[in-house]
């Protein structure tokens, strides 16, 4: 028997196996990301090994069949509170507003039911629904008219993978709160495709024809917001201190009168949009950049500081108090000099012509010669 023992066949014969060998392997690296969150659902990974052996004529290459995966929908949606804290709130309020942001963490678009629970335990009373919101125009915050009201099952979001909508939970909170108190709520997430345990599969749901498959969340997700009572108000106490031009405290012309308001804010939270006005009373004059709050001077021009003087009374912009504190304002105002000065004239005229009637003299007219 004739036997072909050329270098090229028995090279040729080794080549064979490990192209197969080494065909398989890099089929097997080249798969595995099928099933990546990065991938694309529906995208399919098409691949084609190669054998390469020398043949009697030169360079063989011989193809596999074409092995074609198609990356299946992983679904894992995502809630998360945006609120950095207790959402301050007053009692017997409503539309209370807490935000949450829904990110679709998976790699295919999905449709999310949303439901907001406001029955829990562990907190003081428990608030009532009142809607969910989407932000639909995208600026995180609460637009009335203007954002969505969220139906179930009519506009629940699609979102695509990795994208986020900011999602707004409005309350109603009871009148029978008190100062302090929490109440809960969680805002929860679940596919529509389904949920369960992760890895459970929806056969042919997913995006592209493929399967769905619940990742690691398995398919819901949920997070909690708070609102904390806060009865926090603002009290305002007038007082007056006088100096008198004589180094005394009498109300006199010409005395210097500081009018003190002092607000104290109560309760815990805080109050916004403090501004404290008092107008000038009639018959004093106010003493330019004279103001001060909590003993630091204030200007009179508007925009300068807190202190604005109008020509007919002060006003002091507080912004947000902190309940439990308080805030000073000074105002000293002159009574009015020419008032002062008409009393003096009186007086001497009092005491002129009273001399004059005990001295017995006569006084007449004396006309003015032209």
């Amino acid at each position: 028997m004739k036997t072909n023992n050329s270098p090229s066949r028995r090279f040729g014969g080794r080549i064979s196996s490990q192209a197969l060998l080494l065909a398989g392997i890099a089929f097997a690296v080249t798969a595995s990301p099928a099933f990546a969150r990065g991938t694309l659902a529906g995208t399919s990974i098409e691949n084609t090994a190669v054998a390469t052996f020398d043949g009697p004529g030169g360079t063989v290459q011989v193809p596999s069949n074409q092995v074609t995966v198609l990356v299946d929908e992983l679904i894992d949606p995502v809630i998360e509170g945006n609120d950095p804290g207790d959402v301050i709130a007053l009692p017997s309020a409503t539309g209370a507003v807490q935000s949450f942001t829904l990110t679709n963490n998976g790699n295919g678009s999905e449709s999310f039911v949303l439901t907001a629970v406001h029955t829990n335990g562990g907190d003081e009373f428990d608030p009532t629904a009142n809607s969910i919101v989407i932000d639909s125009n995208s600026n995180g915050v609460y637009d009335e008219g203007v954002d969505t009201i969220y139906v179930p099952g009519t506009n629940d979001p699609v979102l695509a993978p990795d994208q986020s909508v900011v999602v707004f939970v409005l309350s109603d909170i009871p009148s029978a709160v008190t100062d302090g108190d929490r109440g809960q709520v969680t805002l929860v997430v679940d596919s529509a495709t389904g949920t369960g345990a992760p890895g459970t599969s929806f056969s042919g749901a997913g995006e592209g024809g493929g399967n769905a498959v619940l990742g690691a969340s398995g398919g819901t997700d949920n997070d909690d917001g708070f609102f904390v009572i806060s009865s926090a108000t603002i009290a305002l106490l007038k007082s007056a201190t006088i100096a008198d031009p004589f180094g005394g405290t009498e109300a006199v012309p010409g005395s210097i009168i500081t009018y003190t308001l002092t607000a104290n804010a109560s309760g815990t939270g805080t109050v916004s949009g403090v501004i404290i006005s008092d107008a000038i009373p009639t018959g004093t004059v106010y003493q330019p950049a004279s103001m001060t709050l909590t003993g630091a001077a204030l200007t009179d021009a508007s925009g300068d500081d807190a202190g604005t003087f109008s020509g007919t009374g002060i006003s002091v912009d507080l912004g947000t108090v902190t309940g439990g504190t308080s805030s000073i304002i000074g105002i000293p105002l002159r009574t009015n000099v020419w008032m002062a000065l008409g009393f003096a004239a009186a007086a001497i005229l009092v005491a002129y012509v009273y001399a004059i009637s005990r001295s017995g003299l006569a006084l007449r007219a004396t006309p003015r010669s032209s």
